[in-house]
């Protein structure tokens, strides 16, 4: 037991060693980024709800807020440090990340059980996961590597490069989507993963940082962004945000747990297309919810 802890303890030493660096360069974007949505919230709702009026188009371009409702809770592995999530099938799809941790993954919603898994070499940090034409790809965090997996047997069918850091990951029926913690989504070619373009993503004229976890979900791309309770909804066009989804309170603080400070964070979308059914999770929770977006205000 003593042995296991001792481990566990080094693990944890370690992923906090290798991303200090990563998060004190970003601190200070973070919170100016925070505090800008949080204006931007209050913004909309004064406008939208007490004043009956509406802003501008040149001073504001229009935005939706949304809340949330929660449809349905099912239980999540604690132990999953979640980097990627795709529906697929009835089942779930799960990058995990953690060195000597992460892995690939096929879970059970319900129950959250984990059917199968595929554990990735220890040096690899596993990040976000795409399903594209009956091959699954998963990112790593700083090494450029990729892999492409058969999705029934976790097989695995392919490696392929990407020059900055692996985030998350989605397409678009045409192209892959790939974050990388900055305000740049790229695109890649499916088949070669040439990088094909890019876009600046930007909320009221400033740079949207630290886009984490990517889903396309009708015509439009829902990402994380780390370290917050927010989503976006960001053009693909454009790359400028069209709204902003508020999962503020989504999990209780006492359900949550803490073996890594603060990176146990909200981190996971999938969406299940058939049934237009939305997921939501984040790194060790306990739980996964599927909510439904309410919508608090709109500024003009």
């Amino acid at each position: 037991m003593t042995n296991d802890k001792q481990q566990t303890t080094n693990d944890k030493q370690q992923t906090t060693n290798d991303k200090q660096q990563t998060t004190n360069n970003k601190r200070q974007i973070f919170i100016a980024l925070v505090v800008t949505i949080s204006l931007a919230i209050g913004i909309f709702w004064f406008y939208g709800q007490k004043a009956g009026t509406s802003v501008s188009s040149k001073q504001q371009p229009q935005a939706s807020v949304y809340g949330y409702r929660v449809v349905n809770t099912y239980p999540h592995d604690r132990e999953a440090f979640t980097q990627g999530l795709i529906y697929h099938d009835g089942v779930l799809y799960e990058g995990t990340g953690l060195r000597g941790r992460s892995s690939l993954r096929r879970v059970e919603l319900a129950t959250g059980k984990v059917l199968q898994i595929h554990p990735l070499d220890k040096r690899y940090f596993g990040e976000g996961i795409t399903l594209w034409q009956n091959r699954i790809m998963q990112l790593t965090w700083t090494s450029g590597t990729g892999f492409v997996y058969h999705p029934e047997t976790f097989e695995k069918l392919g490696e392929f490069t990407h020059r900055t850091q692996g985030w998350g990951l989605t397409h678009d029926n045409q192209r892959l989507i790939m974050s990388d913690g900055t305000d740049t989504l790229y695109f890649m070619n499916p088949d070669t993963f040439e990088e094909i373009g890019s876009i600046q993503v930007q909320y009221q004229d400033q740079p949207v940082t630290n886009l984490n976890e990517l889903e396309y979900i009708n015509g439009e791309i829902f990402a994380n962004v780390w370290q917050t309770d927010f989503i976006v909804r960001i053009s693909p066009q454009t790359g400028r945000v069209l709204s902003v989804i508020d999962l503020t309170g989504l999990l209780e603080t006492q359900s949550k747990t803490f073996p890594y400070g603060s990176e146990d964070v909200l981190n996971g979308i999938a969406y299940d297309e058939p049934g237009d059914r939305l997921f939501v999770t984040g790194k060790l929770w306990p739980k996964l919810f599927e909510i439904e977006l309410v919508e608090l205000g709109i500024g003009n």
